[in-house]
């Protein structure tokens, strides 16, 4: 078991962060000043917990890719479920999964006609350079 100090305390983790972790978005002196980061430690359904006990509403749904809560034991349970199945298999190639075969037809069912297909990506980097793509291929046809 590892039991470094950085683990141990609020203004441990708050001290390794600021000497390690690289924040996007972030004034890294303003920081420093500040003592560091708010570290969260826990989560259940809309409500964050900070290492100081401090409970948050987290309005941004861990930026946008939390939007069904946290905690959640029904997500948990099939999450495991898959996993112990098929962990992850990729789409390229003409190789799909019966996951992925039957989010594409639930998302096309609840889609307005004429939008059938769907393209998966991981980010939304990934999905705004893929639609640009997609657009400027369907005017070249």
């Amino acid at each position: 078991m590892n039991d470094t100090p950085a683990r141990n305390s609020t203004a441990q983790w708050r001290h390794s962060d600021t000497a390690h972790h690289l924040h996007p978005f972030t004034d890294y002196k303003a920081l420093a000043r500040a003592g560091g980061s708010r570290i969260i430690t826990a989560a259940e359904g809309v409500t964050l917990t900070d290492s100081e006990g401090h409970r948050l509403l987290d309005g941004m749904a861990g930026l946008w890719c939390v939007n069904v809560g946290y905690g959640r034991p029904e997500l948990a349970e099939a999450a495991r479920r898959q996993m112990l199945d098929l962990p992850y298999y990729n789409t390229f190639f003409k190789t799909a999964t019966p996951p992925s075969v039957e989010l594409a037809e639930r998302l096309a069912a609840l889609t307005p006609p004429g939008l059938d297909h769907v393209f998966y990506g991981s980010s939304g980097s990934e999905a705004n350079d893929t639609i640009v793509r997609l657009v400027r291929h369907f005017w070249n046809l």
